[in-house]
């Protein structure tokens, strides 16, 4: 079923650019966000930004930038609550969230209304990562895939995960938003997966793989792996199931038919699975799982699905049946130096990377 056009703004200089910061507790970089939304090449910005709650001083700091920026103060309702919030206090054709603990480069919104085009439902750009004092790593996000572009409809049908990247590095477009907004309860803690999933569906998406913003990897943020954890695994995988369970739900109601597999179809979320049964099979957050079943599932998805070079595919899949079959003392070595490749000793790197040049 094919999603009715949507209007959009056709002269590019028009274009009104919210650049909306989600703020909880992040005192320590709430202003070099501010700051880089402020400072836009573009005008036509307006910068909101909305406090969760902070016990830390982001109030005052908040309050010190007097009417350049749009205040949006909320008791703590989480990250949901907060872009519902941000959205409604909003007036432009664009959106980005940025998160309060990243920030944007001086060109971002100048390089994004230069591409915009009617019809899309976003852009999303590289990130460049750099770490809590805001020194680049040398690597964006993501490090190795082409950002995915075009319509993603069925791609988004099909696998539920493209290749993107996380907040702060997408802008959306207000008429495809008010088709899936306001963001529900259950995606309180999980706005961005949401608003992942669902976008494509409602409109092309375009893509700059040049990095417009910076994406701290610290201690504190949620999903940057800096330090390597069977927790980190088991919220993956209840988020995963619920953007699942998300995506059939929305799906069904624009009329499209989700493959009974989904869930098994991005060697992702299926190595996410296996490390976390091998690692803490008592807190294995799917009761159902096996660890054979799970190795069949990830090959099947690597050969199948992947598209990745025949080099790629055989070292992936001689992982899962590693992991699949080893005992935990054997398998969790290749665990932690697939999925967290800072802990690799320098003789397993070097081992990797003959390996990949053998058999290219």
């Amino acid at each position: 079923m094919e999603v009715p056009p949507m209007e959009q703004p056709q002269t590019a200089n028009a274009l009104t650019v919210s650049i909306i910061i989600n703020n909880y507790n992040y005192d320590r970089f709430l202003a070099q966000a501010i700051d880089s939304a402020l400072n836009q090449t573009y005008d036509n910005i307006e910068v909101i930004v909305v406090d969760d709650g902070s016990t830390d001083a982001s109030r005052q700091l908040i309050a010190g930038y007097g009417e350049a920026i749009k205040p949006v103060l909320q008791p703590n309702s989480k990250q949901g609550i907060a872009f519902n919030n941000g959205f409604n206090h909003s007036t432009g054709d664009i959106i980005i969230f940025l998160d309060a603990d990243d920030y944007l480069e001086p060109q971002a919104a100048a390089t994004i209304v230069a591409a915009w085009q009617p019809g899309l439902a976003k852009i999303h750009y590289r990130l460049r990562v750099v770490d809590a004092q805001s020194q680049p790593s040398g690597v964006s996000y993501p490090q190795a895939n082409q950002l995915s572009q075009g319509d993603l409809t069925q791609i988004v049908i099909n696998f539920g995960s493209y290749a993107g990247v996380p907040t702060s590095g997408n802008a959306l477009s207000r008429t495809a938003m008010t088709h899936v907004l306001p963001i529900p309860d259950a995606f309180k803690t999980t706005a961005d997966d949401y608003l992942s999933v669902l976008m494509p569906l409602y409109g092309q998406v375009e893509a700059i793989e040049e990095p417009l913003g910076n994406y701290r990897i610290h201690t504190n943020n949620q999903w940057a792996l800096a330090t390597f954890s069977c927790d980190r695994f088991r919220r993956f995988i209840r988020h995963d199931m619920q953007r699942c369970e998300l995506l059939k739900y929305r799906a069904a109601a624009l009329g499209y038919t989700v493959p009974p597999d989904l869930e098994y179809r991005f060697f992702g979320r299926v190595w996410s699975r296996l490390a976390s049964l091998k690692l803490e099979p008592e807190h294995h957050p799917v009761a159902t799982d096996r660890a054979i079943v799970l190795s069949y599932w990830g090959i099947r998805a690597i050969l199948k699905y992947s598209g990745f070079n025949s080099s790629k595919k055989l070292l992936y899949s001689l992982w899962f049946v590693w992991v699949g079959m080893m005992p935990r003392p054997l398998a969790k070595p290749a665990i932690v130096w697939l999925l967290a490749p800072q802990f690799r000793p320098k003789p397993i790197q070097r081992v990797l990377t003959r390996f990949r040049t053998a058999i290219s």
